[in-house]
């Protein structure tokens, strides 16, 4: 079971070693957060590569953790992953308050061009899956003109509709082919959870990374916040200012819900379970925290 911190309280976060490596993480309302920041989680992935394991990491802010509430599928999705970035700033002050002090925020933009200059020196060949080709063609662009020894083996636009199993064979095929090491998808979400997910097994690709907006942001289609308002935890102020039509639904929603939730969860007041079928049968069982 999953050491209580010091200085802690009885109804907080508990925090245990993940089963797949040394790293640790914390409950967040059932889901397991990692406890990374952007240099510790490139150097995870860089050695997952190295050792040719083959895994997919979530990037995951609020809004990601409600929708895990009422769907079971995307949470055990999220508990199976090598890595749930702490990619939203609640996330990263739960992580502190449960005693990771040196955790921080691995914003998808910013996780996507650190791993792409600390395998520039290393050859390692990146696919980028998701967007349109249109965006596909000016973030490849922008991304060898800031890393010109990054090595880019291909790129593809799936369709913007269910694929059919034959479809889903011949991209495993196409991605394959590449012999990337990463695949980068850049989808909506949870439509890119669920992809990496699914395809997975199929797939030779040491690391998929779930990056979403990340695409348009590098390709430069779309504003990212600045940075100081990134790090007050008002970042969805400002895409709701920016996209308040196709955004004013879920904020209204996300921002009471996880306040809400998490005090519950801080006060003991709820329970957040971390299923341990959801580590697989081979993980031992102490390591899903009960909290």
């Amino acid at each position: 079971m999953g050491k209580q911190l010091a200085g802690s309280s009885q109804s907080s976060v508990s925090s245990v070693l993940h089963p797949k490596g040394s790293f640790e993480w914390t409950n967040v309302l059932g889901v397991r957060v990692s406890a990374v920041n952007l240099k510790s989680a490139t150097g995870f992935i860089q050695k997952a590569i190295e050792d040719g394991r083959k895994e997919y990491v979530c990037v995951r802010d609020a809004h990601g953790i409600v929708r895990c509430q009422d769907d079971p599928e995307l949470r055990s999705i999220h508990n199976r992953a090598f890595l749930v970035t702490p990619d939203g700033m609640p996330l990263v002050w739960a992580l502190k308050r449960a005693g990771h002090a040196e955790s921080d925020r691995v914003y998808g933009p910013d996780l996507m061009l650190s791993v792409f200059d600390a395998g520039s020196s290393k050859g390692l060949r990146h696919f980028l899956y998701g967007a349109t080709a249109e965006t596909l063609e000016q973030l490849q662009a922008r991304l060898l003109a800031k890393f010109p020894q990054a090595r880019i083996v291909g790129s593809y636009a799936p369709p913007f509709r269910k694929l059919s199993t034959q479809e889903e064979t011949d991209i495993a095929d196409r991605l394959n082919r590449s012999a990337a090491d990463i695949i980068w998808v850049g989808l909506s979400s949870p439509k890119q959870e669920l992809w990496m997910a699914r395809m997975r097994d199929s797939l030779e690709a040491s690391m998929l990374i779930g990056v979403g907006a990340a695409f348009d942001f590098h390709a430069g289609l779309k504003r990212q916040a600045p940075r100081f308002i990134q790090r007050s935890g008002f970042e969805w102020a400002f895409r709701l200012l920016c996209e308040p039509r196709r955004l004013w639904r879920r904020y209204a929603l996300v921002v009471p819900t996880f306040i809400s939730l998490t005090a519950f969860q801080r006060l003991g007041l709820r329970k957040f379970p971390i299923e341990d079928a959801v580590f697989g049968s081979s993980a031992p069982k102490a390591a899903a925290a009960k909290v």
